[in-house]
């Protein structure tokens, strides 16, 4: 240590251990200021391009028979017999029910000995008339004589046509004692045992054939439906054209689908003021029995075609919180857009868009919770056949669309 005007030996090196100090903090600096920048997200996309779908629409309905015959008795009698097995399937003309014949008998029986009678009585009535013509000639008979013989035999062929008539309803009625089907298909329960008294034209039925095969699918599809499938044929984005309109596909209640193809009939001209909706008929073949009367059943009915059809995977959809779908793209320069979606039917595991996308156009379909609209990303082709890591983002998006 020195005095007068000489430095000191501690504040020297006090100053050079500032300086020191000062250096390398602005080397720090200058080293953060030069650190790399984060990675550019990656992100799996699908590229649009539009294909030929077939639109098809799943309506509810239900089976119903081809043919329905309740069985009622056309004369009144006792049932002696029934003959046949409830459940069964009968065939056309086979009876059913025996009701006693004994009075019917005894009625054919008594109509014909009245006829023969009536026939009996003819013969001379018209022998007088013929001699009293003759007589009248000469005047050996009065005219009054031969008039009532005249009007004696019209009135004796008139009992002819009167009793042959009788004799044929006495006929008819004795064939009504025997109950025929007057269908094929099946019958169900007996609502009358042997021994019951049955009555011509009575309210309760017999029992009920049911012909199963074919049989009728009714089908129900909206106005709405109806009015939204024309303005799509107007507008061109529909064509029936090459499509077989009338071919149906069934859905069975289990989810199954039924091996058969239907026909469409017809498809009714009233709307149904309750329901708001007309019925489509369907007729399906049935040999095995599996289709019965009654039950609830989904049919699958073609629409149309669309040409050029835009689908995207159902991942690539999200909604905004006011449940508007939407998609984010990749575009040309890589960065993320967002287009509004309008979306028409769900097709399988995708969605089919009606607007809001272009063909080309990269939809975004797996790293959307890393993209941002106007960000930079890295857009690789989308696996549909890679095994995804579940991350909870991702597995909440199907039940939030299925509300």
């Amino acid at each position: 240590m020195q005095l007068n005007g000489t430095v000191y030996e501690p504040l020297k090196w006090s100053v050079l251990l500032a300086a020191l100090l000062g250096g390398l903090l602005l080397g720090g600096c200058d080293r953060r200021q030069q650190s790399p920048p984060p990675p550019v997200p990656e992100v799996a996309t699908v590229t649009i391009q539009p294909r030929k779908v077939v639109l098809t629409a799943e309506l509810p309905g239900r089976t119903s028979a081809y043919l329905i015959a309740e069985i009622r008795p056309q004369v009144s009698g006792l049932i002696q017999k029934r003959l046949f097995r409830e459940g069964s399937d009968v065939k056309a003309g086979q009876v059913l029910y025996q009701i006693d014949p004994a009075p019917f008998q005894a009625a054919l029986d008594n109509a014909k000995a009245a006829l023969g009678r009536a026939e009996a009585n003819t013969p001379s009535i018209r022998l007088r008339v013929d001699r009293y013509r003759d007589l009248l000639a000469d005047k050996a008979v009065s005219q009054q004589d031969y008039d009532d013989a005249s009007a004696a035999l019209k009135q004796a062929e008139a009992d002819i046509q009167y009793w042959k008539a009788t004799v044929e309803t006495a006929r008819i009625n004795l064939g009504y004692t025997r109950v025929i089907a007057p269908i094929s298909g099946r019958i169900g329960r007996s609502n009358v045992t042997d021994g019951a008294l049955v009555t011509a034209h009575q309210p309760l039925a017999l029992a009920t054939i049911q012909q199963l095969d074919p049989i009728y699918v009714d089908v129900a599809q909206s106005t709405t439906e109806l009015q939204r499938l024309r303005r799509c044929l107007e507008d061109g984005r529909l064509n029936q054209n090459g499509t077989r309109q009338d071919k149906v596909k069934l859905i069975l209640e289990d989810g199954t689908m039924y091996p058969l193809e239907g026909t469409l009939q017809f498809r009714d001209v009233s709307v149904d003021p309750t329901t708001g909706s007309v019925i489509l008929r369907v007729v399906f073949r049935n040999p095995k029995g599996v289709l019965l009367p009654g039950m609830f059943v989904r049919a699958v009915v073609k629409e149309g075609v669309n040409e050029r059809a835009i689908l995207i995977p159902q991942q690539a959809v999200s909604r905004d919180p006011k449940g508007n779908p939407f998609a984010l793209i990749v575009d040309g320069e890589g960065k993320v857009g967002q287009r509004m979606l309008t979306l028409d039917r769900a097709i399988g595991d995708q969605w089919l868009v009606s607007a809001g996308l272009a063909p080309n156009e990269r939809v975004i379909v797996e790293g959307m919770q890393k993209a941002q609209p106007g960000a930079a990303v890295k857009a690789v082709p989308f696996d549909a056949g890679r095994k995804e890591v579940a991350d909870p983002a991702r597995t909440a998006q199907p039940a939030a669309k299925s509300k």
